[in-house]
């Protein structure tokens, strides 16, 4: 019979004693709290972690994201699946909502932009604010929850995860995509964050992470906004393509040497 990772007296008394260094953190809230799950659990997910050419992977690949995706939970391993699974839980939303505040947190049983999330070297993701409604459902976008299971990570191969000011002016926060370390934060129309930096690991190295997210019926927190996709924005010095509305750009529907042209012609 299957038992929990952590248990759930542990898990609210942690989320108590972090509760108020979740709500205060800037530029928005959020925790980041390593060696989370029992490091058993966290090694025998990244055991079954599939390469880039093992499984069929959705692919991401435009001007501000190359990445890998993957949230068919059928075709997920049993640790990856259990491990999900129980960060869906009642007992693991009861910490969450004892971490954050939010109450009647819902988890996603489609995971929905979730589940397993691959960058290869050279990709990134650009600066952005979610999508915030769930389609299907209808429900509000509230929590992003980040597990990596990247091991021996150094510094140098990069992948941070970055949170910027309300403003676009600078980053307030560089998360290093380490082993067994979760993110945690909550989503509104402020919280830009992204993995901008082309990733520098080595060769046949990639940054894995599992991502969940969690919402709520209507919200009370005055961040109410018109339903939109993934919304992308320019770093200081940044200029990318122009953007259609939505997280779409120009570019990424144009071939490259067609929109050269358009580029010199413009005068660009």
């Amino acid at each position: 019979m299957a038992t929990y990772s952590i248990a759930p007296q542990v898990l609210l008394e942690r989320a108590a004693g972090l509760r108020a260094k979740y709500q205060t953190a800037k530029p928005f809230p959020h925790i980041v709290i390593d060696d989370f799950f029992p490091v058993d659990i966290v090694e025998a997910a990244c055991a079954e972690f599939p390469k880039p050419g093992e499984i069929a992977w959705q692919r991401f690949q435009n001007s501000r994201e190359v990445k890998l995706a993957f949230n068919d939970e059928a075709l997920l391993g049993p640790a990856i699946r259990d491990l999900i699974w129980q960060m869906n839980s009642q007992v693991f939303l009861r910490f969450l909502e004892r971490l954050t505040g939010i109450e009647n947190l819902i988890p996603d049983p489609q995971l929905s932009g979730g589940g397993m999330h691959q960058i290869v070297r050279g990709g990134k993701l650009g600066v952005h604010i979610d999508f915030n409604k769930h389609g299907p459902y209808q429900l509000d976008r509230r929590l992003n929850l980040l597990l990596y299971l990247n091991k021996d990570w150094r510094e140098e191969y990069g992948g941070h995860l970055e949170f910027w000011d309300e403003g676009m002016t600078r980053c307030e926060q560089r998360i290093l995509p380490v082993f067994n370390r979760v993110a945690l934060f909550s989503t509104t129309e402020k919280s830009w964050h992204g993995h901008p930096n082309a990733l520098a690991c080595p060769e046949g190295w990639s940054r894995k992470s599992i991502a969940l997210y969690y919402y709520t019926n209507g919200r009370d927190d005055g961040a109410k906004a018109p339903e939109h996709t993934t919304v992308f924005r320019d770093r200081p010095g940044e200029r990318g393509p122009k953007d259609l509305g939505g997280g779409l750009h120009l570019r990424d529907f144009v071939p490259p040497i067609l929109w050269r042209g358009l580029k010199r012609l413009a005068g660009r």
